[in-house]
């Protein structure tokens, strides 16, 4: 047992005070003048001993104090000088550090709720880890972007969770950086780094959505491209086709029947060209939507009965799963919304066989048409709203294009994914 510096002073003086009055007691007991001086000098000293023990205890009692405010993370405690130079010195030194840690705490507490702050109102969804990989912290921004409700996130791996963007994100390093695409539409930029938190790497991911720039940066390029050709072509058609059909009147139709007829063929090459080049320029020419308020259910069930003759002669099953008292009223431009229908139910239709199904329904507000015709593999999942891509061999890409381009304008979310029991659905959801 390790005994204090001050119990070992208190066992010395006593042991030595001890001793003193024991020599006094045999020496000096025959001469009480002497007897009784030397222990007035030994009450002496011992009042001394005990003066020097107090002021040595002295310091240790402030450093003990100020010990203990530190621990209690108390720095507002602060020591009076005595008037003794070996004490205030002490005092001095201790005051000075305390103040110190005072201003540097006030520092770090205001750089904190600063960084807070930053974070909360950063308009890009960063979401912070603990020492284990776990959510600690997400910001606004990522709560709007992929729920309102922060318990989803806390505690929890990001291959723990249902997201699908996330999911694509739990192998990425400190340090990397790329670009995910996330139902062929929505395009995020997506960083990880670290910072040092009490001596210890913490890892933070910040998800930059570039959706929007990018849709209309791609809109602003094919659109300055579609208005030149349709200009070019246009303008070579009408005056082709002029010719074609002047020649072919002036040809009588014994002479030169062959002639006629090959001058027929490229006239109507011609007006399908033009055709084709129109379905192009629709969808640089789409107009904004003139919105009223609709029920989208019912302009759903009567979009599903219209198209189900046309399965129908394919030798496929389209259900209506749609309710009567089922409704679900928003501000939208019913022509245009009709149409996004028909180019879903038809696309449906070319990726069925006979005795395939396609099925309508509206799931928690949000509308399916789903189909257990042929899956999308995930690279064409990816390149599918595209600008005019199309799987199809002599498809156009028209049709998902316009589409994209009318629930873009609408506010609407949208995907189209198959899964794994071989449905493929296209979903409009909540509005962006």
């Amino acid at each position: 047992m390790k005994i204090s510096l001050r119990y070992r002073y208190i066992i010395f003086i006593g042991i030595l005070h001890v001793a003193l009055i024991f020599l006094a007691f045999k020496w000096l007991s025959e001469n009480k003048f002497y007897f009784i001086a030397f222990e007035i000098l030994i009450i002496i000293s011992i009042i001394f001993s005990i003066q020097i023990l107090r002021a040595f205890s002295r310091p240790v009692e402030f450093v003990r104090s100020g010990i203990e405010a530190i621990k209690d993370k108390d720095f507002t405690i602060k020591f009076v000088p005595t008037g003794k130079s070996e004490v205030d010195v002490l005092i001095e030194v201790y005051n000075l550090m305390i103040d110190q840690l005072r201003e540097e705490r006030t520092r770090l507490n205001e750089q904190h709720f600063f960084l807070e702050k930053l974070i909360e109102a950063s308009p890009i969804a960063i979401l912070i880890f603990d020492f284990d990989e776990r959510i600690s912290q997400i910001n606004g921004k990522a709560r709007q972007q992929f729920t309102n409700e922060t318990g989803f996130f806390i505690g929890k791996k990001l291959n723990e969770l249902n997201v699908s963007l996330l999911n694509q994100l739990a192998d990425l390093e400190d340090g990397e950086s790329k670009t995910v695409k996330v139902n062929g539409v929505e395009t995020y930029k997506v960083q990880r780094s670290h910072f040092m938190d009490q001596g210890f790497r913490r890892s933070f991911l910040m998800i930059e959505e570039l959706t929007k720039d990018i849709l209309e940066s791609e809109k602003k390029a094919y659109g300055k491209v579609i208005r030149m050709m349709a200009h070019e072509v246009n303008n070579t058609l009408g005056a082709t086709d002029s010719i074609l059909q002047t020649t072919r009147n002036y040809l009588s139709e014994d002479s030169f029947l062959d002639l006629r007829e090959a001058l027929g063929v490229a006239s109507e090459r011609n007006q399908k060209l033009a055709l084709f080049m129109r379905n192009f320029a629709d969808v640089v020419r789409l107009p904004g939507p003139r919105k009223e308020q609709i029920d989208i259910a019912a302009l759903l069930k009567n979009t599903g009965i219209f198209m189900r003759s046309f399965a129908e002669q394919k030798q496929i099953n389209l259900q209506v799963n749609i309710k009567e008292q089922e409704n679900l009223l928003v501000y939208a431009d019913p022509g245009q919304l009709e149409q996004v229908f028909v180019n879903v139910i038809k696309n449906a239709v070319d990726v069925c066989g006979e005795g395939k199904s396609i099925i309508i329904e509206i799931i928690d507000s949000q509308i399916l048409i789903k189909n257990n015709g042929l899956p999308i593999s995930e690279e064409v999942g990816n390149q599918l709203f595209n600008p005019f891509f199309s799987s199809k061999k002599d498809g156009q890409g028209i049709g998902l294009t316009l589409t994209k381009e009318i629930l873009l304008n609408h506010g609407f979310s949208f995907s189209l994914r198959s899964d794994t029991e071989g449905w493929t659905a296209f979903t409009i959801g909540k509005m962006l």
